[in-house]
């Protein structure tokens, strides 16, 4: 029998690549609030590492979801914000966070 599932033209196996991974989805609704820099990404994603932290958002940047910006100033600064394409993904987040209240408490 066939799994539809591992099919690379699946709409929802190829959604959920883009976010998949522990911290991704919280990185982005973190980011729907506000552009943020690294540390302050960090302090709201308190359980991960900067290592890890790091490669996520350098991965949500390739996909296109954030944008990274470098200031040439000293000390240097960064900030990540969501694209168009990753403000894209608010109402999802809001759908499962609604999901979650209703569902698990």
């Amino acid at each position: 029998m066939e799994n539809n599932l591992d099919h690379a033209d699946c709409p929802v196996t190829a959604a959920i690549a883009l976010f998949a991974g522990r911290w991704k989805l919280m990185i982005l609704h973190v980011l729907s609030k506000n552009t943020r820099r690294f540390g302050e990404i960090q302090v709201r994603v308190p359980a991960i590492s900067k290592k890890v932290l790091t490669e996520q958002l350098r991965e949500l940047e390739a996909d296109g979801l954030i944008t990274r910006k470098q200031y040439k100033e000293l000390p240097p600064r960064v900030e990540y914000t969501l694209t168009d394409f990753g403000r894209s993904l608010c109402p999802l987040l809001i759908d499962i966070a609604a999901w979650k209240r209703k569902n698990i408490g």
